[in-house]
């Protein structure tokens, strides 16, 4: 174990986190610093705290848990998903409707959920640190900043584009959603 690997599996981790902040600001109207900076404390927080959580949990239950975590992943990523490809629809078909996209986006229901499934599989990274225990702080630290900072980076890059070019972009923050969940449960069911 190393630094730089460290580093690296923190990088992968916060592609998820990265993916879904460009998703869920894409659409938006109007900046939303406040909200944005929740997500990816949140985002951060989860993902730093998974594999610390993973780590004592892999010890005594590694067979359960590593048996439903993509499935728990992809039915909420899934579920998510689509929940904005219906809701970008029905506002495309009533523009007049009284769904105040900015802020539904960025509930804290909804953050929370997000979270939780865009962090699972890090908690399965937490086996990785059994032989290294010495490692596990700095790593916890490592992943949280760098999901962090990735999260915080995606909005701002979703948020841009999505100005820029008009677009679906609930519909393709939906189906990004959606295949980062089939993604994950593909990877676990027939790559792990």
């Amino acid at each position: 174990m190393s630094l730089l690997t460290i580093v690296l599996l923190s990088i992968a981790l916060a592609m998820d986190c990265f993916a879904v902040s460009i998703s869920q600001s894409a659409c938006l109207k109007q900046p939303m610093w406040g909200k944005w900076l929740v997500m990816a404390m949140s985002f951060g927080m989860f993902q730093g705290m998974m594999p610390l959580f993973g780590f004592y949990l892999m010890q005594f239950f590694a067979d359960t848990i590593t048996a439903y975590d993509h499935w728990i992943a992809f039915i909420i990523l899934g579920v998510l998903g689509a929940r904005m490809i219906k809701e970008d629809l029905i506002t495309a078909k009533n523009p007049n409707c009284d769904l105040d996209e900015d802020h539904h986006h960025y509930g804290l229901g909804k953050i929370f959920l997000l979270a939780i499934a865009t962090s699972i599989d890090a908690l399965a990274t937490g086996i990785v640190f059994v032989p290294f225990p010495n490692w596990l702080n700095v790593a916890v630290i490592c992943i949280g900043i760098i999901s962090f900072l990735f999260s915080l980076m995606g909005t701002q890059i979703g948020y841009y584009v999505g100005k820029r070019f008009s677009f679906k972009w609930g519909v393709l923050g939906g189906i990004i959603l959606i295949l980062l969940g089939t993604k994950i449960l593909i990877e676990h069911c027939f790559f792990s």
